[in-house]
């Protein structure tokens, strides 16, 4: 048993199915597991009519990408994914399963575990090698508070199940291939009779939600704004910039900004090129949700503010000095 298989999502937009963002950062964390290792890196898609999507991922650094396609995967089921999951496993025998961390894997990675009498380690922030063999995979507890190192037992019969958590490992640093991985089409054996669920038309949001994980430049204002009437000087900003307004959890619970721009753990996750925080003090829940990003930049009147752990670039000072000043300078630059 050797080799590491990335189970990826795709989204549809206007009838081009391409992998989610965070799939991309799981297929990430398999290129640096299988580093680690020395072993090989493949990934498997499923659905129907997903030639286009498998051409995609071809171009990375994988040994092969399987097409896994049934009519009865056309839409996604648990029991559908389980059985089909289940009998590509068996076929290819990987060492390590990785899947993006989110609602759907939630869904049916622990049952497709439990078929090998295995456990789902899920949420994984990073991997690490280590003189025994096994890598060791952190995951955090009590939403961040303290980290977690787990050593994966892995048999013949068994490979190791982990899920990434989104923002842990970044998309950008994938490797590309100049030559084409292989792509395996692998037929399943599917009944409608196993598929106990009857799928819905998939979730889709309203129109104007903000897609913070897909913004290059967030900027975050948090409690130091003390006013609503405040905000506008932060919008300023972040429109000189180009960027996302978002906020912190207190920010949102109080009705000042909308709670689909909040950035936290129970808001969303991101991992932009540039995030400037703006009065946000880092609270371990804001940061669960942009400890990812590539650059951080702080902003917070208290010199010990724990955002200053975590922030690349920090200025001790009052907000309403800096903000005018930076967004002044901002707009000269840009003439």
């Amino acid at each position: 048993m050797s080799g590491v298989l990335v189970v990826m999502e795709h989204q549809d937009r206007s009838g081009s199915p391409s992998p989610s963002r965070i799939s991309l950062e799981a297929l990430a964390a398999g290129q640096h597991l299988a580093k680690e290792l020395g072993i090989d890196c493949s990934a498997a898609v499923l659905g129907e009519g997903i030639g286009s999507l498998a051409e995609q991922l071809s171009g990375k650094a994988l040994t092969k990408v399987f097409a896994v396609e049934h009519t009865l995967l056309t839409q996604y089921t648990a029991d559908g994914y389980v059985h089909a999951l289940q009998q590509l496993i068996r076929k290819t025998t990987p060492g390590y399963v990785l899947f993006p961390h989110t609602y759907q894997v939630r869904d049916f990675a622990p049952a497709l575990a439990t078929r090998f009498q295995q456990v789902l380690i899920s949420d994984v922030i990073a991997i690490h090698a280590s003189s025994g063999g096994a890598p060791i995979l952190v995951r955090q507890l009590f939403q961040g508070k303290l980290n977690a190192d787990y050593r994966p037992i892995t048999t013949q019969q068994a490979p190791c199940f982990l899920s990434i958590q989104a923002g842990s490992f970044r998309s950008d640093s994938l490797q590309n291939s100049a030559t084409p991985a292989p792509i395996e089409p692998f037929a399943v054996d599917l009944a409608p009779a196993q598929i106990r669920t009857t799928p819905s038309a998939p979730f889709r949001e309203s129109a104007n939600t903000v897609d913070l994980a897909a913004a290059p430049i967030i900027v975050s204002v948090g409690r130091g704004i003390r006013e609503q009437e405040n905000i506008a000087l932060v919008k300023t900003l972040a429109d000189a910039l180009g960027a996302e307004l978002a906020a912190s959890r207190p920010i949102c619970d109080a009705g000042w900004l909308p709670m689909e721009r909040q950035v936290g753990s129970s808001g969303q996750t991101v991992s932009p090129k540039l995030y400037l925080a703006v009065g946000i003090s880092g609270a371990i829940q804001h940061l669960v949700g942009m400890k990812g990003s590539k650059t951080i930049i702080a902003i917070n009147k208290d010199e010990n503010a724990p955002i200053f752990e975590v922030a690349d670039y920090g200025v001790a000072g009052d907000l309403f000095e800096i903000v005018p000043a930076l967004t002044k300078a901002i707009l000269a630059a840009k003439g």
